[in-house]
């Protein structure tokens, strides 16, 4: 398997994902195969940033005590550049279909993705 990249699941400013070398199927959650084909050791890369908005979703109710002081926050899907789906933060007025770029904002003790539109 090659090196591993930091994502932001360890504190660094960065979505990592994978693709593979036989299929070239993308994947966002990290594993040690293609979950299309089944080859073993899938690459790591480092997404862009970019995305497009497929959902959105306004939290009003504070699921642990550390998302309290959070509370309303906006969760989004977004559809990824390279070509993946994932779930994180976003501005409140977002909404299906709006271009958006990633940055990187502490939520409840830790650094999250947090999308915006494209400027």
């Amino acid at each position: 398997m090659t090196d591993k990249i930091t994502d932001w699941t360890k504190g660094a400013e960065a979505i990592v994902y994978q693709s593979c070398g036989h299929c070239e199927n993308v994947q966002y959650f990290h594993r040690s195969f293609c979950a299309a084909c089944g080859a073993p050791d899938p690459v790591e890369k480092r997404a862009s940033g970019a995305a497009t908005v497929y959902a959105t979703s306004l939290v009003c109710r504070a699921a642990t005590p550390e998302t309290r002081t959070h509370v309303p926050y906006n969760i989004v899907l977004v559809d990824a550049a390279e070509g993946f789906r994932m779930m994180a933060h976003g501005t409140d007025d977002l909404a299906i279909g709006d271009k958006v770029t990633a940055s990187y904002r502490p939520f409840a003790g830790r650094l999250v993705p947090y999308f915006e539109k494209t400027k």
